[in-house]
């Protein structure tokens, strides 16, 4: 199979009918201030795969004593977000009032809807000692007539998530329907994200999706010939996927149906570029609902 890489990294499969894997998206290392992701979409090449419009991987990263995470109050439209955390913890708050600690194998789904403020901290408890954060951030872009609902934020344990054994790999459901199992997680059309941890040699065949890719959170796996390595994403064709494991690895899977074109700017997705204008106005006149207990700070809009 020939591939061709543009100069974001991104490669794309240049001589393949209907491969298996039909465009590679390789991260972009950005540098939050006190810490950094690798941030997979959107992409030159790819700007969303089903929904989802935007992929980071936070970490790992380890913070002393008296160091961590500070996101400051900030604003959304016209999207979900998706919080999963593999290790570590976060503290959400936002304009609902909500106040929930983010811990690992939980789902944690905030719809702007209209317009929300959260922000994203640390407990002092966790602060004051050395730890860790690694995990998963994802927005989905929600459906025109879906672009102004009400604001909202859900939180899912870790127990109450559906999972099971595949031939011997533990998959979980965290959003949409496979393998027989549905999450009770909202969703606003087809969505599909799926979790899965493989030993070394074990096997996999990938959920379908109208639309779908697989990212490797860690190790590495081999679909159709090829080694998809850890940090890297593998945007899928419609024919059926089996992968391999070739060492222990946690892999993800996410899709579903897109929605039309969206714009995105700073922390805005819409599906026109005048509700973009018009929430960085918002934003600008202080006009995005506070958060309760922490409204002395907020992140300005970027000039």
């Amino acid at each position: 199979m020939s591939v061709r890489s543009d100069q974001n990294g991104d490669a794309e499969c240049s001589d393949c009918a209907d491969p298996a894997i039909e465009l590679w998206i390789r991260p972009r290392t950005r540098d939050l201030g006190e810490f950094s992701v690798r941030r997979v979409l959107p992409a030159a090449a790819r700007r969303t795969v089903g929904p989802w419009i935007f992929f980071d991987h936070m970490g790992p990263a380890d913070f002393p004593p008296g160091e961590g995470i500070d996101v400051r109050p900030h604003p959304h439209i016209a999207l979900a977000t998706v919080t999963y955390l593999f290790e570590g913890e976060i503290l959400h708050r936002d304009s609902l009032g909500t106040v929930q600690a983010i811990r690992p194998g939980a789902i944690n789904l905030m719809i702007a809807g209209r317009g929300i403020t959260h922000s994203e901290r640390e407990r002092p408890e966790v602060r004051a000692t050395a730890h860790r954060l690694h995990g998963l951030q994802l927005w989905m872009a929600l459906p025109e007539e879906h672009e102004e609902t009400d604001p909202a934020f859900h939180h899912f344990p870790a127990a109450s998530l559906p999972a099971k054994e595949i031939d011997g790999v533990p998959v979980r459901v965290m959003i949409g329907e496979a393998y027989g199992l549905r999450s009770d997680v909202p969703t606003f059309g087809e969505t599909l994200y799926v979790e899965a941890r493989l030993d070394a040699g074990q096997r996999l065949e990938l959920p379908a999706a109208t639309e779908r890719a697989l990212y490797v959170a860690s190790g590495s796996v081999t679909l159709a010939g090829e080694t998809v390595d850890e940090g890297v994403m593998a945007v899928l064709g419609p024919t059926t996927c089996t992968i391999e494991a070739s060492e222990a690895s946690r892999i993800a899977v996410l899709g579903g149906a897109p929605v039309g074109k969206r714009f995105i700017e700073w922390n805005f997705v819409a599906s026109t570029r005048e509700r973009i204008e018009q929430a960085k106005d918002d934003w600008r006149e202080r006009r995005f609902p506070a958060i309760e207990g922490d409204d002395e700070e907020f992140i300005p809009l970027p000039e």
